[in-house]
């Protein structure tokens, strides 16, 4: 990529997208194309055709997609499967139909089977049977990797993907209904902290293992492989080291501040009992996280809650 290149961030109000987006500025590139869900309905086959057919950009970064914790995936079942479907297969097919120099297209790790041996090498997609709280994600996120692949594969288009772990940052979602657990917990020990409670519920048992990554390394990352990865292969992206929810959650308490109890609702779904990516492949490419867990957390809750 020229510093002059267009480039299309699909999503930069995400929090992948807008990290992905601050990667590109701080490296000098100034010919970005951004366009909010209301300037361009990416479900709307005939809207994205307009938006290619005007833009032709020449690099495309697809970070837009429904997404959610364990109850929005679980609770909005079509929804997840229809719009990610949908948004995928319309920038990829007019990223070919327009002769995208390069696309690079966001994952997720829960593509990978519910009980996949640990840690995750990418030779394990579609070995075993997925998660059923994110079954319709996973399958779309799948539909996803395979439609790069096979356009590779048939067109000879270098459209590649990549599949984060569980991420973490700036511009998360912290809605306690539809959020991931990080950003979820940091809330719930903040306002349990300024309204002086005694405790704070947590769901599951507390034993499940996760792996996190911080966004702006997710960023660097996908910076490095659009610059210098052209296989077939999805390539995860992580940082090798996993946390019990326990551990995270007394981690996250330390960090606020709150003084009182944490209450574990057992009768609540713990998802999958561990997710800890192989990250080899990514670091013989040439990259490492560089943000440790901790560090990266009180960055977070620092900008968000007492700045």
């Amino acid at each position: 990529m020229l510093k002059d290149s267009k480039i299309y961030v699909a999503g930069h109000k995400g929090m992948v997208g807008s990290a992905m987006v601050r990667k590109l500025q701080k490296e000098g590139f100034t010919n970005l194309v951004l366009k909010t869900s209301k300037e361009l309905d990416l479900t709307n086959q005939q809207q994205v055709i307009s938006f290619f057919e005007q833009e032709k950009p020449e690099y495309v970064f697809l970070a837009a997609a429904k997404v959610g914790g364990i109850e929005a995936n679980n609770t909005y079942r079509a929804q997840f499967l229809y719009e990610n479907l949908m948004i995928q297969s319309n920038v990829i097919h007019q990223s070919y139909v327009h002769k995208v120099k390069k696309l690079l297209f966001l994952a997720s790790s829960c593509v990978y089977p519910k009980l996949a041996a640990q840690p995750i090498k990418e030779s394990y997609l579609l070995t075993e049977a997925l998660e059923p709280t994110n079954e319709p994600y996973a399958i779309a996120k799948i539909a996803g990797i395979k439609l790069c692949e096979n356009y590779h594969k048939q067109y000879d288009c270098n459209f590649i993907s990549v599949m984060p772990t569980n991420l973490y940052g700036p511009n998360d979602n912290d809605d306690l209904k539809n959020s991931h657990v990080l950003p979820a917990l940091l809330r719930k020990f903040h306002e349990a902290k300024t309204h002086n409670l005694e405790t704070v519920e947590v769901w599951g048992t507390g034993t499940p293992k996760r792996e996190f990554l911080h966004v702006d390394d997710l960023a660097t990352a996908c910076f490095h492989l659009m610059q210098t990865y052209e296989g077939t292969i999805s390539v995860n992206i992580g940082t090798g080291k996993d946390i019990a929810i326990k551990e995270l959650a007394e981690m996250i308490k330390e960090i606020v501040g709150f003084n009182g109890k944490i209450v574990w609702n057992s009768s609540k779904p713990d998802g999958t009992p561990r997710k800890l990516l192989d990250v080899s492949l990514i670091r013989s490419l040439g990259w490492e996280h560089r943000i440790e867990l901790e560090e990266g957390i009180k960055e977070v809750y620092g900008n968000k809650y007492l700045s």
